[in-house]
């Protein structure tokens, strides 16, 4: 064993001490608490996803004629392919679900504040590529209601002015629905943003490495406890912790929850009720309220506000002396982000 370590050790010349030091970074006392640890968790859960989604495409076959029977067969047929199925479902949920309670988490401790502006962009970067591959895969099933909530996306996105028949056509491969629309969703969804997901998430721990974690005081700290710990064992451990954590929640739901399979997608027949899933509820609701024109426009206005809430809250807290503005508008908004969710989830239609 010790001529082995010396071999390794001579071609791999890093020592368990550089090791250490290297890793070791002060982190803020207020991670101890794993609620304010969510941002790990979406990256375990996107591991999840890259494992069992490989392990699903080696059966689907992303074409109008088979891909319906390729997911039957993985469902029914292939040995834990509903398993795989279902673990790579609940983990795209729980990723979603993870991804929205972090940038929530950043936004309402104002951790997106100078210097860090950057960084919140890059975190609306991600939360839209993770709701992008969470819709594209969702549509690669080829039930009724995933062509058909591809279908309305398509006809939401010719409503971009300027853009919007470009969009369409580079989201279905032409005017319409058509041979070429499922290949075209299953590259987007296994290929281009996971790759666009992992370079984000490279460029987003760089500058949280470069500026650090945002510290946050409690009035309850102990008045002698150090306000730092280590990354290594101590907040490490808590990483772990909550991936064994998620490996036997995602295991549960899996087990008990699986994936199943609706009727298979019929270009001639419109479904009397068309949902998408339960993150684009709130998109869904607002169509319904307002006209098509009105609410294109007035949801891109909200997203390009997300992004840029770092300058205008600058602008806010100026404007109006309040240093806790965007903390009440951002508690009204998300109530009407759940009172738009539960409501489209009630309805019938």
């Amino acid at each position: 064993m010790t001529r082995l370590a010396d071999w390794i050790n001579e071609r791999i010349p890093v020592s368990g001490e550089q090791l250490r030091e290297l890793t070791n970074e002060p982190v803020p006392n207020h991670l101890r608490r794993w609620w304010f640890c969510l941002g790990g968790t979406p990256a375990y859960l996107f591991v999840v996803q890259i494992f069992t989604g490989i392990l699903l495409a080696l059966y689907y076959q992303p074409a109008p004629a088979s891909a319906y029977e390729s997911i039957r067969y993985i469902t029914e047929e292939a040995a834990f392919g509903w398993y795989l199925r279902s673990m790579h479902k609940w983990a795209a949920t729980l990723m979603i679900a993870a991804v929205i309670l972090h940038q929530l988490r950043v936004y309402f401790t104002a951790a997106y504040r100078r210097p860090r502006e950057l960084n919140w962009v890059i975190g609306m970067a991600l939360l839209m590529c993770t709701l992008l591959t969470g819709f594209t895969g969702y549509s690669l099933v080829f039930e009724q209601l995933s062509y058909w909530g591809a279908t309305v996306a398509a006809n939401i996105s010719d409503a971009v002015p300027l853009v919007g028949g470009t969009l369409k056509m580079l989201l279905l491969g032409g005017a319409e629905y058509n041979e070429h629309t499922l290949s075209r969703f299953f590259i987007i969804h296994a290929a281009i943003l996971p790759t666009t997901i992992t370079l984000l998430v490279i460029v987003h721990i760089a500058f949280i490495r470069m500026h650090g974690v945002t510290e946050l005081r409690f009035d309850d700290d102990p008045p002698n406890e150090p306000r730092h710990f280590n990354f290594f064992p101590d907040h490490i451990t808590t990483e772990l912790l909550i991936g064994l954590l998620l490996m036997v929640v995602l295991s549960a739901l899996a087990t008990i929850l699986p994936a199943t399979l609706g009727a298979k997608a019929d270009p001639l027949t419109t479904p009397e009720i068309i949902k998408p899933e339960w993150y684009f509820y709130v998109s869904f609701r607002w169509l319904k309220l307002f006209s098509l024109t009105f609410a294109v426009l007035s949801t891109g206005f909200i997203l390009a506000a997300m992004f840029l809430w770092p300058w205008i809250d600058v602008g806010l807290r100026k404007l109006t002396g309040n240093e806790d503005i965007s903390v009440w508008i951002g508690v009204g908004g998300t109530l009407l982000l759940i009172g738009l969710t539960v409501w489209e989830a009630v309805v019938t239609h």
